[in-house]
């Protein structure tokens, strides 16, 4: 459905968006992640057709952005961050005049203004002045307008800025509900949406894509080890020479059964003048690392089964969606190509 072919738009100090490559199928959402400054909004509106690429090639559905503009442009469906609305308008009025817009058949656009206004949750609103809206429903009325001339890709900068969080769930339902039929290219910086609806991350950083992966393959990208936390019922001493014993467990380390961080030794040890021994404490807890990497999670419950210490939680520890851009994105400068992305550029 969309094809970025090795696109750059550079400005006079050399940096800005550098050699871009990412494709997309139909029906896919992906996240768009980054630093502010980062390229994301210079390369979305690259994408629509808004600026000019210094070079590379954009395909959407197989047309050329630069050699078959509107046919491009009639494929995609593009909300910005701030929606662009005509406040003076009424919702019913102002969906009419984006239909004149993107050439909806005149018998089609009764049709297709209800179905946008069904869709969106906009019942009952359709008379109401753009301007008396809410945040949360003149969004709702900016993704209607993007998805109006039934576009194939939808492109969403930020869709969920600045709404409450019973806002933020209702626009994240519509998106995810949108990409049934729809393929979605989505740009945000609340991460926990990507984890929510996208089956795609991509992370661009200083300009360029470090990261394109599906969000359950992203430890195994970053390298990461195999842990598990444990919290087993029975003797302290016993369980950890049943777990160091065996060979794919490359570690063993006591957690801190009130923090779940590793417990320091020293705190273990009874006072000097303590003149009776504390009782053993009924359960452990533990975080296993794997010696290979593979997953030891069925050793683990074998190995204590067999010796008659009962696993009472078992849960595989990884790396955030949040650590992995931090990783990925450290001392990511504020600005891009010495200019704002708002700038509109001169060859666009």
């Amino acid at each position: 459905m969309l094809e970025v072919k090795q696109v750059s738009k550079l400005y006079e100090n050399d940096r800005g968006v550098h050699n871009i490559d990412f494709s997309m199928q139909r029906g896919e959402i992906v996240g768009f992640l980054g630093p502010n400054g980062a390229g994301k909004t210079t390369t979305m509106r690259m994408i629509t057709g808004y600026l000019n690429p210094t070079h590379g090639q954009i395909l959407v559905d197989g047309h050329s952005m630069a050699d078959n503009p509107k046919k491009a442009r009639r494929k995609i469906g593009y909300l910005p961050e701030t929606p662009p609305l005509y406040p003076e308008m009424t919702v019913q009025s102002y969906l009419r005049f984006i239909a004149n817009l993107r050439d909806v058949p005149a018998r089609e656009q009764k049709l297709r203004v209800g179905e946008a206004i069904d869709k969106l949750g906009l019942q009952g609103r359709e008379k109401q002045i753009i301007r008396s809206l809410s945040k949360g429903y003149k969004q709702r009325l900016g993704l209607a307008q993007a998805i109006l001339h039934q576009p194939d890709l939808l492109i969403l900068d930020e869709p969920t800025s600045g709404l409450d969080p019973k806002q933020i769930i209702e626009i994240r339902q519509l998106i995810h509900e949108l990409g049934e039929n729809h393929t979605v290219l989505l740009s945000t910086h609340i991460l926990p949406e990507i984890n929510a609806i996208c089956n795609r991350v991509l992370i661009i950083n200083q300009g360029r894509v470090v990261l394109d992966e599906r969000p359950e393959n992203l430890g195994r990208t970053m390298g990461e080890t195999f842990e598990v936390s444990l919290e087993v019922k029975g003797p302290r001493e016993r369980i950890l020479t049943e777990l160091r014993s065996l060979e794919t467990v490359a570690s063993v380390k006591e957690l801190d059964a009130s923090a779940g961080i590793p417990a320091v030794e020293a705190a273990a040890e009874a006072e000097a003048d303590t003149a009776t021994e504390l009782p053993e404490a009924e359960s452990v807890k533990l975080l296993v690392t794997s010696a290979d990497r593979s997953d030891i999670r069925e050793d683990l419950f074998f190995r204590l089964a067999g010796a008659g210490y009962p696993i009472l939680e078992m849960k595989r520890e990884s790396l955030s969606l949040e650590d992995i851009f931090l990783k990925l994105t450290t001392d990511e400068p504020a600005e891009e190509g010495g200019k704002s992305e708002e700038e509109v550029d001169t060859d666009a």
